[in-house]
């Protein structure tokens, strides 16, 4: 086997010899890869976050396919200022804005109050009109009719008016055709903002709020543009600022500056070229890259100041950092990918893009800071630092103190380990995707707004079938959904049931001269058939009932609004339904659909895919580390450190925050690549002095606090620092993720400097005077005798 020692030299000079043709094809490679960027598009669609063989997502695609208007619309919600809804004025700006309403891109259908198809019996008629008709001449009588039917009607209260009567609805059902949801969405959110403008502009004593799923699929996009444009920049910022500091000089900035611009550029351009959307979690990919990108150029930058500190010329500082760098650098960014990619066994693809456009840059950034950044830096005038001993008293007398007390670390770090895991039962999944958004944004707003004074967002959509054509109209089928709908209705959880019934209902009562007695299911299949005949003939263009009623009339739409709920308890309910349909109506064989059941179930099936890939990803680390060292003992050493970070964050999540949602479960995969870096960095310095220099473990633990011990803190201060600017993030799935990462990455480092060196000096006391025969990583080690 050949010397990868030599290797190292030999590429170093290869680099440093051709600096030129290293630079022009350094770029050459970034232009043709970054050249992918037009191709690149965004995804607003919250089933981005679901896989096409999603089981729930085809389930409402299916109901979908029979129903209209199932889940693209547009809520706007008004409220006077003096809580009164049903006033000339209120009522009159209703009319209006209803009719406006028809003018937004794409609508097929709108409801509220105003247009309200109201059923009564005028003699032997049915007649069927909208509830308020030219609201400025309504009388006393009349609005005071309206109010008591509006606050009645079963299909509006707390759905489009609030049981108080102090906040409305005007619902707008959309079409999308397709062919560019993002543009189309853009279109609808722009028109419904200026209408709420508009309406407020001219009715200043309403409040508008927007809501809705096309609303919440423009949060997605707008919670994106946020992190790319504001917290991206400003992350970098703050880094070449503190590179700056650290290194003494604005040089190694400029040089680090284009190494992540590069690195960036690359990920998002061949992410283009492989046709991978971006979407409002893989859009924090370029801040994510940043900050990896960074921790490369704190390591090879800060052994180059540090050779030319010891005398060399900036050529041959260069030389030996690159030398000395190039196998824990290479080790640390594979494993770092590896980490990332271990995301693609998220259920959600959105998290997989984001894995594998940040293992990408991670690739990317390795090969430039390994060709690109010396090669640069090494044309560029770079003032030569004092001669000194870069000895740092800080890591000295860490480590004496993990000498002396060695025993005594690894007790408390166990300890303290055991009893913060322990909370980690604390944890519960829940996944709402209102809370995804930060209460700043004004989706955010709106929504909480709507669900504290109208209505919920959540739904739940149930395709009840009647088994044959013209099916729904059996008086048996009508007793069961309604007796379904009631059920339902009795449910804590449960803020509204909507269903055929009513209308059914109303028909009969109206057919019977508006007996309130005969607010009841027909009793004929027959009378039930021709009532809803009759119904649907004198329903206006674009208020037909294709939202409840399938085509051949074999099946009707049940849609349950219930309350903010967490995951576990949204799923509960879904199973006492089934239960009580197999109970009661099992010929309706109906599972609950919709955005809530969809992301409700998604939660939990994330959780054991990154659980699976997480175990996948460490078992393929551990081999790694135990090839590269050479040695079972070192491999199976390095684990602890590299797992307990994990543990101990997860544990203290559970109890400051005790709730877990799809982002979180990400944590896990992502940080173990990271996690591994430092634990590489502090065991090749530790090993080359037990095995090439023939250091005891005390000689080696200190040597390798003094050689790495100030890089490891400064990278991981980097690393904490990038992350938890994540925090600031308007989306709950990037600033949670932000968070607890940089929570397990202060844990990381504080394990490599504290349990592992205790484990190293308890577990490897072999004394090394004569060479030793697991001699691999003397070979791979290179010699950086400079650097003594």
């Amino acid at each position: 086997m050949k010397n990868p020692g030599n290797f190292s030299q030999r590429f170093a000079a290869l680099v440093l010899g051709k600096r030129w043709v290293t630079l022009i094809l350094s770029v050459l490679v970034i232009l043709v890869a970054s050249a992918g960027g037009e191709h690149l598009v965004f995804n607003n669609d919250y089933r981005a976050f679901f896989n096409k063989d999603n089981p729930e997502l085809k389930a409402f695609e299916e109901m979908e396919k029979t129903y209209t208007g199932l889940d693209e619309n547009v809520l706007i919600v008004i409220a006077p200022k003096d809580g009164k809804i049903f006033t000339r004025e209120t009522l009159r700006a209703i009319e209006k804005y209803t009719e406006d309403a028809w003018q937004m891109p794409y609508s097929i259908r709108v409801d509220s109050i105003a247009n309200y198809q109201y059923s009564f019996a005028n003699g032997d008629e049915l007649v069927v009109e909208e509830l308020i008709r030219d609201a400025s001449a309504l009388t006393d009588s009349e609005l005071e009719r309206i109010r008591n039917v509006a606050l009645a009607e079963p299909l509006l209260k707390k759905q489009l008016i609030s049981e108080s009567g102090a906040v409305t609805a005007i619902n707008v059902t959309l079409q999308l055709p397709g062919k560019n949801s993002t543009t189309e969405e853009v279109e609808v959110v722009k028109f419904a903002r200026e209408m709420a403008d508009k309406i407020h502009l001219e009715n200043p004593n309403l409040d508008v709020y927007l809501t809705g799923m096309v609303m919440l699929n423009s949060a997605f996009g707008e919670a994106a543009e946020y992190d790319m444009s504001t917290l991206m920049p400003l992350t970098l910022l703050v880094f070449l600022i503190c590179i700056a500091i650290l290194l003494r000089g604005w040089t190694g900035a400029f040089v680090t500056f284009w190494m992540i611009s590069f690195s960036i550029l690359f990920a998002l351009g061949v992410a283009g070229w492989l046709g991978i959307a971006l979407t409002s979690v893989s859009a924090s990919a370029p801040t994510i890259i940043l900050t990896l990108a960074i921790s490369n150029a704190v390591h090879i930058l800060s052994s180059f100041f540090a050779y030319m500190r010891k005398g060399l010329d900036k050529h041959e500082a260069m030389r030996e950092s690159i030398s000395s760098n190039l196998l824990p650098v290479f080790l640390v960014n594979v494993t770092t990918a590896l980490g990332f990619l271990t995301m693609n066994f998220s259920e959600s693809p959105v998290f997989g893009a984001l894995g594998n456009i940040v293992a990408l840059g991670v690739i990317c950034a390795m090969c430039l800071s390994l060709t690109f950044l010396p090669a640069l830096m090494t044309l560029l005038p770079v003032r030569k630092p004092k001669v000194s001993a870069d000895e740092s008293p800080a890591m000295s007398a860490l480590a004496e103190f993990v000498i002396r007390y060695r025993k005594a670390v690894f007790i408390g770090m166990t300890a303290f380990t055991v009893f913060i895991s322990a909370f980690i039962t604390n944890i519960s999944v829940n996944d709402e995707w209102v809370q995804y958004f930060g209460k700043g944004m004004e989706f955010r707003k709106a929504t909480d707004y709507t669900t504290e004074n109208l209505t919920g967002v959540y739904r739940i959509d149930y395709s009840l079938s009647a088994s044959e054509a013209d099916g729904i109209s059996d008086p048996s089928y009508l007793r069961k959904v309604a007796a379904f709908s009631e059920w339902y209705s009795q449910q804590p959880e449960v803020v509204h049931v909507g269903s055929i019934i009513e209308i059914m209902k109303r028909l009969n009562k109206n057919m019977h001269n508006d007996d309130p007695a005969q607010f009841q299911i027909p009793q004929e299949r027959e009378l039930a058939a021709q009532y809803l005949l009759l119904y649907e003939m004198s329903l206006p263009f674009g208020l037909d009932l294709n939202n409840q009623i399938n085509m051949d009339k074999s099946a009707t739409r049940m849609t349950v609004t219930i309350k903010n709920l967490p995951v576990k308890e949204t799923l509960a309910l879904e199973e006492r339904a089934q239960q009580w349909l197999k109970t009661n109506a099992p010929e309706f064989n109906a599972k609950g659909t919709g955005s809530t059941i969809m992301f409700a179930h998604i939660g939990m099936r994330n959780i054991l895919g990154m659980i699976l890939g997480t175990a996948v990803g460490l078992i393929i680390i551990s081999f790694i580390l135990i090839y590269v060292f050479r040695s079972i003992k070192i491999g199976l050493i390095s684990l602890v450190p590299n797992l307990i970070p994990s543990f101990i964050g997860f544990g203290l999540w559970g109890i400051l925050v005790g709730e877990v949602g799809m982002g979180l479960a990400t944590v896990a995969g992502l940080t173990m690549g990271i996690v591994v870096d430092d634990t590489i960095h502090f065991l090749s310095r530790y090993l080359r002095a037990r095995r090439e220099m023939k250091l005891s473990s005390e000689g080696a633990v200190r040597y390798a606090f003094s050689s790495v011990g100030t890089a490891l803190w400064f990278t991981t201060f980097i690393l904490v620092a990038g992350f938890s600017v994540l925090a600031f993030s308007e989306f709950k799935l990037n600033s949670d993720m932000g968070i607890l990462t940089g929570i397990i990455l202060v844990f990381a480092l504080i394990a490599d400097f504290l349990l592992l060196p205790a484990l190293l000096l308890i577990f490897d006391k072999r004394d090394l005077a004569e060479p030793a025969t697991e001699s691999h990583i003397d070979s791979v080690l290179p010699n950086t005798s400079a650097n003594n």
